[in-house]
């Protein structure tokens, strides 16, 4: 299996497990930059050089031989599930990709099918109802986390334990795991214990979205999006992202976790 999904420097300094939806863009041209002194020129996750990337041949026996032997920093970040599966909905079913298409080609006409998903267009300024089609939306995502149906969970609403996991599976150690709601602190300690070939200022680093602007805003409390049942199915799919990086089950409006991941933890449960 290896180390799917898992992002490394150059200089090998560090060694990012990539979590869809967790700031994985900006954590991406942080580490391109701190190689190379400036930012990758397009979207990081099309980067075919300049930075090692598991999908890509040439850098698994680099990225392998590094985890097993622990020489680099390894991290990654987690995201409130509640608000993680709302921005899946909003970049990935009710927004327009960057290639000015809909993700996945014929997933949002299945979904319109098949559950009611009815999302608006750039033509009607994105007007829908966003709290009817985001409950429909969560009904999908549960079916295919669940049960694997109407097809395999998507890695955007997949949960963030099912990520974190494999390279804790395959023999890797996470030095540090960190949350989105605590960026900076989270990312400058990263890079304080990383030997990076170039000074990064966090306080200079823009945040990298590349689907901003290409669909409809929120518009609601993240509460407000969520019902008893919602909840419920929220709950049914991210157990362990609740339990294991410790985030409120019981109040969708508290972005931030109730306090810092067990990293021990972490690895006891999810090597099993």
């Amino acid at each position: 299996m290896g180390f799917p999904g898992t992002w490394m420097t150059e200089s090998e300094s560090m060694v990012y497990r990539v979590v869809p939806k967790c700031a994985c863009s900006t954590i991406g041209q942080i580490m391109f930059w701190s190689d190379h002194g400036q930012f990758y020129e397009g979207d990081i996750h099309d980067a075919a050089e300049g930075l090692h990337k598991w999908g890509l041949e040439p850098s698994q026996p680099r990225i392998e031989a590094n985890l097993r032997a622990h020489r680099a920093l390894t991290f990654t970040c987690v995201r409130n599930p509640y608000a993680r599966i709302l921005s899946s909905f909003f970049d990935k079913i009710a927004g327009i990709q960057r290639n000015g298409r809909r993700y996945r080609g014929n997933l949002l006409p299945d979904l319109m099918r098949r559950y009611g998903v009815e999302v608006g267009s750039p033509e009607n300024g994105f007007d829908f109802d966003q709290i009817r089609a985001f409950r429909r939306f969560v009904l999908f995502a549960r079916d295919t986390v669940r049960f694997r149906k109407p097809m395999d969970p998507d890695i955007h609403w997949s949960a963030m334990a099912s990520h974190v996991a494999t390279l804790v599976a395959n023999g890797g150690r996470y030095d540090r795991i960190f949350c989105v709601e605590d960026f900076d602190a989270g990312m400058q300690g990263v890079l304080d214990a990383a030997q990076t070939p170039v000074r990064v200022d966090l306080r200079t680093i823009p945040r990298f979205n590349e689907s901003q602007g290409h669909g409809p805003r929120r518009a609601h409390r993240v509460s407000e999006y969520f019902d008893d049942l919602t909840r419920h199915l929220v709950w049914d799919m991210y157990k362990r992202d609740f339990q294991l990086f410790r985030y409120d089950p019981d109040d969708p409006d508290r972005a931030a976790p109730l306090g810092p991941v067990d990293l021990d933890a972490v690895h006891a449960k999810l090597a099993r």
